[in-house]
């Protein structure tokens, strides 16, 4: 817990210097690569790690990963963007069957993760990507500023990560998790998940839509909204964290999750959300 606020502290600090900032420089690029999976066995996998900007992913009817990338510079001076040239790229790489789009900076420490400090950020550099990928791909995809996250027609399964935007999926015939910060999140069901799901923000509605026939047992938190289904539900017993050992006695406390099934039960649903309603929809 202690490490999550400290996150979210810092990431509101960084919105309090991007919204400080005065950048009347501007710099745009257009960026398209076309790639293909190495094939085998293992499932193929997009990877897009994205600091500013947008990610729209649609599932086609091809083998070809097609990828547009509009990259925007905004500096406070021309010296400063001539310095994002040169410090912010974006690298692209393949793992096994995975093909990976990383962008790299000062903002990186050494295994990845991204580190803000308090200094004055003097550019920003945004890439808006749009991706054409084959039906069957798996996303993991990740987002933090200025931008949403859209997803559409993907059979694989998904790891889906915003903090400052909104994350929108149709289509979906895949399990995984998909979490905001900021955010509202929507996820439309092609066919409903026959593995575990997370769906998670903390300023935000999560609405999730599936098709008749759904079973599942569901794990809802919500402070501050409430609790909507259009499948008939019941109630499941508390759940109870490890105990801990107090004047000799072992003390259980709930997870403050409501648990309910949908049907006969099946895969484990997780929705939570700080403020903001939860929406178990059907299709109709």
């Amino acid at each position: 817990m202690r490490k999550a606020i400290l996150l979210i502290l810092m990431l509101c600090l960084m919105v309090f210097f991007l919204e400080a900032g005065d950048f009347p420089v501007k710099q745009r690029k257009t960026i398209k690569k076309e790639l293909t999976f190495a094939g085998g066995t293992q499932p193929q996998t997009l990877e897009i790690d994205n600091v500013f900007g947008s990610i729209k992913v649609l599932g086609y009817n091809g083998d070809i990963v097609k990828v547009t990338a509009q990259k925007t510079i905004r500096a406070e001076t021309n010296e400063t963007l001539q310095q994002a040239k040169t410090e912010v790229k974006l690298d692209i790489s393949s793992k096994g069957n995975t093909i990976i789009f990383f962008v790299n900076g000062p903002f990186r420490t050494e295994k990845g993760s991204i580190s803000w400090n308090a200094r004055k950020i003097r550019y920003i550099v945004q890439y808006d990507f749009e991706v054409n990928v084959p039906h069957k791909t798996g996303l993991r995809l990740k987002t933090v500023n200025d931008g949403n996250i859209y997803v559409s027609d993907i059979n694989g399964d998904f790891g889906i990560r915003n903090v400052n935007g909104r994350i929108k999926m149709e289509k979906i015939n895949g399990s995984g998790k998909a979490h905001t910060v900021n955010g509202k999140v929507a996820v439309l069901f092609n066919k409903n998940p026959g593995s575990n799901c997370s769906f998670h923000t903390i300023n935000g509605n999560l609405e999730v839509t599936f098709l008749p026939g759904l079973s599942a047992d569901f794990k809802l938190k919500t402070f501050n909204g409430k609790i909507y289904s259009d499948f008939p539900t019941t109630y499941l017993p508390p759940t109870l964290v490890k105990g801990e050992r107090k004047k000799g006695k072992y003390v259980y406390k709930s997870s403050r999750f409501q648990g309910v099934r949908i049907g006969s039960g099946g895969p484990t649903i997780k929705m939570d959300t700080l403020n903001g309603n939860i929406l178990i929809s059907k299709v109709i």
